[in-house]
């Protein structure tokens, strides 16, 4: 128990440059608080007492302000950054490695008692407000854009940023620095994609027009005469 605490805490040291000590640690990263109160609420899940364990997570998210359901599955050296707003449903999956950021929820899509949350694969990380919705998967050291929603199950090491989200970049492997800045805009990319189609029409019809003798003089023409 203890080597995974101190597991933990090497984690916010590891993800946060604003860590500056471990009491500090210890007692100011709502992040953490959450994780070890979902440990506790977990175990009791698992061993029936669903009541106590639903308690401890009520507990846990007035103090912290982040909701993670006590049957959700989480991996080692997870970290939620700021975390205010955080949800994770019931299903929800969590590899190794994961960071989220506040706002961000795992949410479930249907009424019935099955698998309905996502699962997030080693190394995912989800930008401040981004949603998954359903019983998807987001594949290993894929990132997902901030304010991104995500509705379909998403393949490893890619980028996805819009709503509904798309994949705009591929990465060889995973990083843990969400530069939010750096990624691509798929509004502005399909802009780019209709003004070159455009430009191609253009460079067409002058070839063609060219090739049928047509120019610049004779419309002038026609427009005279008409």
């Amino acid at each position: 128990m203890f080597k995974g605490i101190r597991e933990d805490i090497r984690t916010v040291f590891d993800r946060d440059p604003a860590a500056r000590s471990t009491i500090e640690v210890l007692l100011c990263y709502p992040g953490l608080h959450a994780l070890w109160a979902h440990r506790v609420a977990n175990f009791l899940w698992r061993h029936k007492l669903r009541l106590l364990a639903r308690l401890t997570s009520h507990v846990s998210r007035f103090v912290t302000g982040i909701e993670i359901h006590p049957g959700a599955t989480i991996g080692r050296r997870f970290f939620i950054d700021h975390g205010s707003g955080v949800v994770i449903g019931e299903t929800s999956e969590i590899g190794d490695d994961v960071l989220l950021y506040q706002g961000v929820v795992l949410g479930g899509t249907t009424l019935q008692k099955m698998k309905r949350h996502p699962t997030l694969g080693n190394g995912v990380e989800m930008g401040a407000g981004s949603i998954a919705l359903g019983s998807i998967t987001i594949g290993e050291g894929s990132r997902v854009g901030a304010s991104s929603v995500v509705i379909k199950s998403v393949p490893p090491h890619v980028t996805v940023v819009g709503i509904p989200g798309r994949a705009v970049t591929k990465r060889e492997k995973p990083v843990m620095d969400l530069e939010h800045g750096k990624l691509s805009d798929p509004v502005a990319e399909a802009i780019r994609t209709v003004i070159k189609d455009q430009h191609n029409l253009e460079e067409r019809l002058k070839r063609l027009e060219i090739e049928a003798g047509i120019t610049e003089n004779t419309h002038k023409i026609k427009g005279k005469t008409g």
